[in-house]
């Protein structure tokens, strides 16, 4: 599936659960399917600055493509870092890179994160990104 075909599919998702109560229980339920990053792997350098609460996020590239793991101590925050983990998840550097996660903005999210959620979101999809640039630079200096 691409990542177009990801973010239609989550905004249509979306549409069915219809108001934000729902939403947010579906937000939650996905952090809650998340697998649990080991305790190991929760460490400062893995932290996501600008975030309010605790998310850790740490990657490695599997045959040329980026798989994300993340966690976080607040049911809200780890349903959106498992919602951006499962849509950049398993793409390469250069997908990742050119695509934008549009679908935030089209499902309305924002306007229904506090500013701390939607910067701390913001900040997700930052540090997603720039693993990708590191991993893009790392192939492009192997080629």
């Amino acid at each position: 599936m691409t990542l177009q075909e990801k973010q239609d599919r989550l905004v249509r998702q979306f549409e069915l659960l219809g108001d934000w109560p729902e939403r947010y229980k579906y937000i939650i339920k996905l952090g809650q399917k998340l697998n649990p990053l080991p305790e190991e792997h929760k460490v400062e350098e893995n932290l996501v600055r600008g975030c309010q609460s605790q998310v850790w996020l740490t990657t490695e590239l599997e045959d040329g493509r980026v798989v994300f793991k993340a966690d976080s101590d607040a049911a809200i925050t780890k349903g959106l870092v498992a919602m951006m983990v499962n849509f950049y998840s398993g793409e390469t550097p250069d997908e990742i890179l050119s695509t934008n996660p549009d679908f935030i903005k089209k499902i309305g999210m924002q306007e229904h994160l506090s500013p701390t959620r939607s910067n701390g979101l913001a900040s997700m999809v930052k540090q997603m990104k720039i693993y990708a640039m590191a991993y893009k630079s790392k192939l492009g200096s192997e080629a």
